[in-house]
């Protein structure tokens, strides 16, 4: 069975460009988590939301967020399609034939995906386009500089837990790891 993990690398490998998109996994912003979020160099974002199962694909549709600021109670994708969404575009990577394309909402790009478990090669179709839900860049909705000093903190807590070495720090750090 092919893993989130696989799967995303394989993507990200294949579609990504690493000099000049900054490419994002499981990455928190606004009031979720964005399975992949590619920004380009011009600013403009591509969100895509990994769905392995059609009960996972139909809960995302029933995702309800709190506005902190106004408590205002909101559902994932009338936020989207209403453009209150810091995110250019929206896209769902599926498994081939997983979910019809006409019961995916017109404003989500839709990529479907095919593993092989004998050769183990992973292939991808782009079914349709997203539709571009607003024309602002993405560092408009946020700060640059300290969303990239956040991820390399992020990024230098994560290898300090692989290697096991939190417990060997003597003086404990001024940030706590995220749990």
């Amino acid at each position: 069975m092919l893993k989130v993990e696989e799967l995303t690398y394989n993507y990200i490998s294949q579609f990504c460009d690493f000099e000049k998109d900054l490419v994002l996994t499981n990455h928190f912003h606004s009031d979720w988590e964005a399975d992949i979020l590619i920004i380009n160099e011009e600013g403009f974002s591509h969100e895509i939301e990994i769905k392995f199962s059609k009960a996972d694909f139909k809960n995302d549709f029933k995702k309800q967020y709190q506005n902190q600021k106004t408590k205002e109670k909101f559902l994932k994708h009338d936020k989207i399609m209403c453009g209150d969404y810091p995110c250019n575009h929206f896209s769902f990577l599926l498994p081939q034939g997983m979910v019809k394309a006409e019961d995916i909402p017109k404003h989500c790009g839709i990529i479907e995906f095919y593993h092989n478990p004998d050769s183990w090669k992973t292939t991808f179709e782009e079914i349709r386009k997203p539709k571009n839900i607003h024309e602002e860049k993405f560092w408009k909705f946020f700060d640059r500089d300290l969303m990239l000093k956040i991820t390399a903190r992020n990024l230098y807590f994560k290898k300090l837990e692989v290697k096991g070495k939190f417990e060997e720090l003597i003086l404990p750090p001024k940030f706590s790891p995220k749990k």
